[in-house]
């Protein structure tokens, strides 16, 4: 494995887990919504799409670890959106 590949899946496994973390905490402990389990785990179903959809190359100009992070972040955000709503 290159070490390039590495740096960009703990990027995108580290966002990931810091959201669903945030998830957790913001809906436990803060009370300001609460989202049930398996919407928490949103941002890890985005990390499990990055991994298995990395198969093999060609890559295009939108597919970098950057954007799949960004994913992550804006599956936490619509979980919470969608929590506050209901």
């Amino acid at each position: 494995m290159e070490i390039e590949r590495a740096r960009e899946d703990a990027l995108v496994a580290a966002v990931a887990g810091a959201t669903t973390v945030a998830l957790a905490l913001l809906s436990s402990f803060t009370g300001v919504v609460s989202v049930a389990t398996l919407p928490t785990l949103a941002p890890l179903a985005v990390y499990a799409l990055y991994l298995f959809s990395r198969k093999g190359g060609p890559y295009g100009a939108v597919d970098t670890a950057r954007n799949w992070a960004v994913a992550a972040v804006v599956a936490g955000v619509v979980v919470i959106g969608v929590s506050a709503v209901f």
